[in-house]
């Protein structure tokens, strides 16, 4: 008996042995990963960080015309974010007052308030107007939004825009963003905002806005109501299919691509830099994932463990599952950032090389991310596209 028994507990060492290590080898087994191919990568200058601002806008459409320049033959140029979000704060206070302090003061807008700027105000090197003038290593505007928010509550509650008011709003945006000078020089030359952007060679009046919501008609231009679009700015409305087509064939033929969309999906990880949307009904997940949680409440934004080990089956985004998605706020205006190329996954998914605006140093892409196509069709709200790289036959239905 004692015999027996010593032999068991033998068996029994070997075996929970053999399970220890099939255990460690089986946790030493790495995710597929995503493995992507170029298929198309056009130039960029480096990434920057927005750091604690809401100013992604800016920095994506500064990004996209710094595209252009280079596109153009121009060179590479730094531009300022900064004087342009100076100069929109400024737009923004009067529009509030206009609207009995019910504009919108935050520090949020779309691309169209840059063209604004540049066409009424002019541009700066980033050189000549960093818009930092307080003690930070980085942009942070926190203390900033909290002084006009106050300032201009004054004069909305007065009823009334005096020439003191204005100047103590402006010398609220010099105190934190420094002074405006009246000339600057730039790689030899002496320039005032107005000139400089004069020897861009850039004319605003050659980006279009181009959205897709079946909520107004097709080929007019609409309103996107969104809180950030404070300007009423109208957009051309295409479906959604010509949208992909616009995308698609400005970045093979050299062009590339201002995005405005939705980025707080669980589908979108900076850091693992993809942006995807998996049809969960169709995905083997982790037995501990609250699946029911999630398609019964399709706003939870609780990351999904095992998602981005390795590409897997997406949502067949049509123009009725977008539209839904906009109409019952899943689907939100959150963030722009700047599409440069398309790559291919080792599936032949579809997806769009995207450059940041929150650094390099939390992103395992350098600051960029890739959006797969089935992401893009869900979450754009528009893009912004020089109006040459429109196919001639959408071109013609939008009357450009």
């Amino acid at each position: 008996m004692k015999k027996t028994l010593i032999t068991l507990i033998a068996i029994l060492f070997v075996l929970t042995s053999i399970n220890a290590q099939k255990s460690a080898k089986k946790a030493d087994v790495k995710p597929e990963g995503y493995i992507f191919s170029t298929m198309v990568s056009l130039p960029a200058t480096p990434v920057k960080n927005q750091s604690a601002t809401g100013t992604c806008w800016c920095f994506a459409t500064t990004s996209f015309m710094e595209s252009e320049l280079l596109r153009m033959g121009k060179g590479e140029y730094d531009l300022s974010e900064m004087y342009v979000v100076r100069k929109t704060y400024e737009n923004r206070i009067l529009d509030n007052y206009l609207r009995l302090g019910k504009g919108n003061l935050g520090p949020g807008s779309l691309s169209p308030s840059w063209l604004r700027v540049f066409m009424e105000d002019g541009l700066m090197p980033d050189e000549a107007y960093t818009g930092i003038s307080y003690d930070s290593p980085t942009h942070n505007h926190r203390e900033l939004q909290a002084y006009i928010d106050a300032a201009a509550a004054v004069s909305v509650s007065l009823k009334k825009m005096s020439r003191e008011s204005e100047e103590v709003a402006g010398a609220i945006l010099d105190v934190y963003l420094g002074e405006v000078p009246s000339s600057f020089t730039y790689k030899g030359a002496t320039y005032n905002p107005k000139t400089f952007a004069a020897s861009l060679g850039l004319n605003m009046d050659d980006y279009v806005h181009i959205t897709s919501f079946s909520h107004f008609p097709f080929y007019t231009e609409g309103l996107i109501e969104v809180p950030d679009n404070w300007e009423m700015n109208r957009f051309h409305n295409v479906p959604l299919d010509e949208l992909i087509m616009v995308m698609d064939y400005a970045l093979k033929n050299g062009y590339t691509v201002n995005w405005d969309g939705d980025v707080s999906e669980r589908g979108f990880s900076h850091a693992n830099g993809v942006a995807i949307n998996p049809d969960l009904a169709k995905i083997d997940l982790p037995a501990n994932t609250d699946r029911a949680r999630f398609e019964n409440n399709p706003a939870d934004r609780t990351p999904i463990a095992g998602i981005f080990d390795k590409p897997g089956p997406e949502v067949n985004v049509t123009q009725e599952v977008r539209q839904k998605g906009y109409e019952t706020f899943v689907t939100t205006d959150d963030h722009l950032m700047h599409i440069t190329g398309i790559v291919t996954d080792q599936n032949g998914t579809k997806y769009y090389i995207t450059k940041n605006s929150w650094g390099t140093d939390r992103s395992t892409h350098g600051g960029y991310l890739n959006m797969s196509e089935s992401y893009v069709r869900a979450k754009t709200i528009f893009i912004m596209v020089h109006k040459d790289a429109i196919p001639a036959d959408i071109k013609a239905k939008l009357g450009i």
